[in-house]
């Protein structure tokens, strides 16, 4: 019973940090590069984007790579990325991602204010994407994203799949179209009473996400925008009085709720000198009771060790609410 309180106080906020809906590790973004360009890569067909946010973009893979990111944040927060891509030539391509995020140092705390120790959340995302292209203009493809949530030591992990499929056209030779659905058939069941109480599903939010991408100055400028249309299901209760042998009783009805919000992400990218990429971004254009914008900025230059070629980006974000800034350094070997 003493942590029952701590938990309630984590899925609480847990709850607030995201924005009310579950699932938010699979919406932080994926590496270096798709942060700094506000995650605006849903019609990116450029061949560096990762298949998580658009599986129908790994026929465009170019190579063989191995990514390996990590981010430097406030508040004892983690979050870290691994990736392995490569093309299956000649019209296919292939994925696989793990995502990372965690909050350490958590004091808890009981009902009368005591100190119990520390405590600490992880949460994991592992995704597979395959795409494959439909002629020259079009591609198609699907992911499979595994999603685990380690709230608590006294709280059993939970676990869900979720499928996201991805479509590409090439509208013309410089302007490339992207449409994904994300996370269909995800959500966390919870059970903190141990079987005993009715526990708690968080549904994760369906989304509809369109993306283009446009490149100009002979592919060294290339600019991104993307539209998000979010739906989330919640069960609201509503209190009714009835008379019961002339008796008022107050009992509970319950019906379900469907909540839409809309995003819009921007991004831009470079190519200032051929070993020398600038990036930047608006991950979301939001009022700043809704945390304000969330403007990001990079660059990445490559270098070759040998026959292994190496690229190292460095990203800049300023996080929602005065959170503080997150730095992130992404390591890519192309084998």
């Amino acid at each position: 019973m003493k942590h029952y309180l701590v938990i309630s106080l984590l899925l609480f906020l847990t709850y607030l940090a995201n924005g009310q809906t579950a699932g938010q590790i699979g919406r932080i973004g994926f590496g270096g590069r798709g942060i700094a360009v506000g995650n605006a890569l849903a019609g990116d067909a450029s061949g560096e984007a990762s298949p998580f946010y658009n599986p129908a973009l790994a026929p465009y893979i170019p190579k063989q790579s191995i990514g390996l990111s990590a981010a430097l944040m406030t508040h004892n927060r983690q979050l870290q990325f691994v990736e392995f891509k490569t093309p299956l030539r000649p019209i296919a391509g292939i994925a696989t991602g793990l995502i990372h995020t965690g909050v350490g140092q958590i004091d808890q705390r009981n009902s009368s204010g005591y100190h119990l120790g520390m405590a600490s959340t992880n949460e994991y995302a592992f995704y597979a994407a395959f795409g494959v292209r439909i002629q020259n203009r079009a591609s198609v493809g699907i992911g499979l994203q595994l999603f685990r949530n380690d709230l608590h030591a006294d709280l059993e992990a939970t676990q869900t799949l979720g499928i996201d499929i991805g479509i590409g056209l090439h509208i013309l030779p410089t302007l490339h179209l992207g449409i994904v659905i994300d996370d269909l058939l995800a959500k966390y069941d919870w059970d903190s009473f141990d079987g005993q109480g009715q526990g708690a599903d968080d549904q994760f939010p369906t989304r509809l996400r369109i993306g283009v991408s446009w490149t100009l100055l002979q592919k060294r400028l290339q600019l991104l925008a993307e539209y998000e249309s979010r739906f989330s299901q919640r069960l609201i209760e509503q209190p009714m009085v009835i008379f019961s042998s002339n008796n008022p009783q107050q009992i509970y009805s319950t019906r379900e709720l469907t909540l839409h919000h809309s995003y819009v992400r921007l991004g831009a990218e470079f190519n200032l000198v051929p070993a020398l990429i600038l990036r930047a971004g608006f991950g979301r254009l939001e009022a700043m009771t809704e945390g304000g914008p969330r403007p990001s900025v990079g660059f990445m230059t490559e270098q070759s060790l040998g026959l292994l070629v190496t690229q190292v980006a460095y990203t800049f974000v300023l996080e929602p609410y005065a959170t503080g800034a997150m730095h992130m350094l992404t390591l890519r070997f192309f084998l």
